[in-house]
């Protein structure tokens, strides 16, 4: 009898799936152009492009006090079949904004819609674990690397140890919170796909790399970045030690929405700052 699909799997000579067939240089057959038009076609969206900057809100806490606060509004073009895309005015720009999204391969879903629909800046500030403690929760990492022990950047970019943030944008970005009433570091996280397979091991070997948090989407997000050529920045918002200690997870005022809405603009306003001015038209 032939070899079944297991049995064939099982005498490849690839450690796992995960390393094999991966092509970096060859275009994706499924693309988020293709999946956005028929989300259109089945829900009668117009064809609108959303903000130029989007945050992600892993959390979900910004959103929800927009929310409640009457603040956010539903854009009427955003043809994602799993998320809800809001807009609102941070200062004086009008931001789009998508809640729980969450983990390496939802983060970076949603960030190719957003670019596929109109989007040049993704900011991310999702909650995070104290790896290396630079200061007392909660505070925020401006990540410059990210460890990859996630799976999605594997399809992006080549296997090695971080995921690098684009340089521009934190040259853009030196010295942007020295105003801020939030503290913000600059650091390295390690960005896994197990939140609950932290084991004191693979607590140590993060440690020893001088990384700062732990968190679940950076390493992908800027793999993707890379991979594409897109502009994205993660901050860490640690708020944790894994609930090892005493009362955990404290955000501050408003679940931690108030000082994420600081991080948020002060990066908007430094980036615009940073933006080369354009040149006469010839």
């Amino acid at each position: 009898m032939p070899p079944t699909v297991s049995a064939r799997l099982d005498s490849m000579a690839e450690p796992t799936p995960l390393l094999a067939a991966k092509t970096y240089d060859d275009a994706s057959v499924f693309q988020p152009e293709n999946l956005l038009r028929e989300g259109r076609r089945q829900r009668g969206r117009p064809e609108v492009e959303v903000p130029a900057v989007c945050l992600l809100d892993p959390d979900g806490d910004v959103v929800r006090h927009l929310q409640r606060h009457g603040l956010a509004t539903d854009h009427p073009g955003w043809a994602c079949y799993h998320t809800t895309l809001h807009t609102f005015d941070l200062g004086d720009t009008e931001v789009g904004i998508v809640g729980c999204a969450v983990g390496a391969p939802f983060a970076v879903l949603i960030a190719e819609q957003l670019a596929a629909s109109g989007c040049e800046l993704v900011v991310s500030i999702t909650s995070s674990g104290s790896i290396t403690a630079v200061a007392d929760p909660p505070y925020f990492v401006l990540i410059d690397r990210a460890l990859r022990d996630e799976g999605t950047s594997l399809h992006y970019m080549p296997p090695s140890p971080w995921s690098d943030a684009p340089q521009h944008l934190l040259r853009g970005l030196d010295g942007a919170f020295e105003s801020a009433t939030q503290p913000v570091v600059v650091g390295s996280t390690w960005t896994t796909d197990a939140p609950y397979r932290e084991t004191p091991t693979a607590i140590a070997r993060a440690e020893s790399f001088g990384v700062l948090a732990v968190e679940m989407e950076a390493a992908a997000l800027y793999a993707y970045a890379a991979a594409r050529g897109r502009d994205v920045i993660c901050v860490a918002h640690v708020t944790n030690t894994m609930a090892t200690d005493g009362d955990d997870f404290e955000k501050g005022e408003a679940d931690g929405a108030l000082a994420a809405l600081e991080v948020y603009g002060a990066i908007i306003a430094a980036l615009r700052r940073a933006a080369p001015t354009p040149g006469p038209a010839r």
